[in-house]
């Protein structure tokens, strides 16, 4: 399924699904259409519910740190003899000013507990992340079947 801003949803398959992401309601549409394609490529329960965690915390730093919001793409993806789920967030918000100290446990540039980042890249596979100040984030995150 996509999600549009407005809440409408279309069909999609099951290779590509794009979540706009700008109210808070929006961070629990992402995070079950992220499991239910986790489940579809054949994920287990357990890393079902690591791919849902990292899409809720990517959704909810789009809903409170990039101004207008952002999407979720999440798409199935497939290389050598694996199959995989990759979740990108991207934003054309104010960008993080120091993406090293974001990756530490503990930092938080808005009073929460600073775990997000750094759990993410504990319970995804992969995980790229790229800023530049006044232009925006680009995470790019998979997690392979096992």
């Amino acid at each position: 399924m996509t999600e549009t801003m407005e809440g409408e949803k279309h069909k999609t398959d099951l290779k590509v699904c794009i979540v706009k992401v700008k109210e808070e309601y929006h961070v629990d549409q992402a995070r079950r259409e992220a499991m239910e394609m986790a489940v579809k490529i054949g994920f287990d329960k357990s890393a079902s519910h690591a791919i849902g965690t990292s899409v809720t915390e990517l959704a909810t730093n789009l809903v409170f740190y990039a101004v207008n919001g952002g999407t979720i793409f999440i798409r199935s993806v497939a290389k050598e003899n694996r199959v995989g789920i990759e979740v990108v967030s991207e934003d054309f918000g104010p960008g993080i000013e120091d993406v090293k100290a974001a990756m530490q446990d503990g930092y938080s540039t808005g009073g929460g507990l600073g775990g997000g980042l750094p759990g993410i890249n504990r319970l995804m596979d992969e995980f790229e992340i790229v800023s530049n100040m006044g232009m925006g984030t680009k995470i790019i995150t998979r997690k392979w079947k096992k």
